[in-house]
């Protein structure tokens, strides 16, 4: 494989970019599925996962040129661990929106970004600077202040399935950090979301045919669009971004998904999703800030030692 491609995006800019770009593929789920006419939640999910790994096997194919099951071993452990986590977070988050509610379920999810900087410093030993500390408790206060009127006490159960897709991600974009762009762990997309169809074929069984063609190609835009392109592109993305940024940025998901609803389907945005909407937004602007701030500061150092040692070297000479 050609390394230039294989190490795609090369900089930090380029992979916040392109997550913002995830983040708006993502934000269109709920407008497709409120165009669906005849699907259960279920057959939602599966039909969503099929055609996830229907498109991830294509682009396999072609960013392998059609070696993909090399491609599959050559991720090794890693790449098996990761599809698990994707089938955990491809299948439990419709779970748990069936047996809680959507706004229980999006808080739980809004914990992401606290559980990846937590475990990126126990596994990776990456330092989190207060200041991101702040950041990610922001975020967190503008998602409950979106869906705060929502919330309810029905179904713990969905509760705590809810809870392992934070979890999920978290180890998930760990993994995907420790790995850099020694091991390519896109095809573990393609492996989470076909795991992610044989655990739900027993919830549609035979009612998942006989689909309307209407409802099979928003279905197919909601796998390929919408979960298999995005899913493809993070992985690169996350390469070059520490865990906690990726899922403060994935948060974009949560601010556009009520926007596209309102402008496709005409539903009303209450004033607290606008609210809390905002906070998000304004969270991730201060981490970009403060993030391009530590990078100048990290450069300036860098710049200096060089001179500093020539200056040394100079002073010893002359000592001589």
């Amino acid at each position: 494989m050609n390394p230039s491609r294989s190490e795609w995006p090369a900089e930090r800019s380029g992979a916040t970019l392109l997550l913002v770009a995830c983040a708006l593929m993502w934000s269109s789920a709920g407008l497709l599925s409120r165009l669906l006419e005849a699907s259960s939640p279920a057959q939602t999910s599966f039909w969503r996962s099929f055609f996830c790994a229907l498109t991830m096997l294509i682009i396999l194919l072609v960013e392998h040129r059609g070696a993909v099951l090399r491609a599959v071993t050559a991720m090794g452990w890693v790449g098996w661990l990761s599809g698990l986590l994707w089938a955990v977070i491809f299948t439990n988050f419709m779970i748990a929106m069936m047996l809680t509610s959507v706004a229980n379920t999006l808080l739980m999810i809004g914990i992401s970004p606290l559980m990846a900087a937590v475990l990126a410093r126990i596994v990776l030993g990456e330092r989190i600077a207060p200041p991101t500390w702040f950041v990610i408790a922001i975020a967190a206060a503008g998602l409950w202040w979106m869906v705060r009127e929502a919330l309810s006490t029905e179904g713990p159960e969905g509760l705590l399935i809810a809870a392992t897709v934070p979890v999920a991600t978290a180890i998930n974009l760990v993994a995907i950090r420790r790995s850099g762009t020694r091991v390519n762990l896109g095809p573990a997309v393609m492996l989470g979301s076909s795991i992610s169809c044989l655990v739900l074929l027993p919830f549609v069984g035979s009612s998942a045919l006989g689909h309307p063609a209407r409802d099979l190609l928003i279905l197919a835009l909601l796998g390929a669009f919408q979960l298999a392109i995005p899913c493809w592109l993070m992985v690169r993305a996350a390469r070059r971004l520490r865990p906690h940024e990726v899922s403060l940025i994935a948060l974009l998901e949560v601010v556009l998904g009520p926007i596209w609803v309102w402008l496709g389907a005409g539903e009303v945005t209450p004033i607290t999703t606008i609210q809390g909407g905002a906070v998000i937004v304004a969270a991730l602007i201060i981490n970009e800030v403060l993030s391009a701030r530590d990078r100048t500061l990290s450069e300036r150092a860098i710049a200096v030692k060089p001179g500093n040692a020539r200056a040394d070297d100079r002073s010893s000479e002359r000592n001589k």
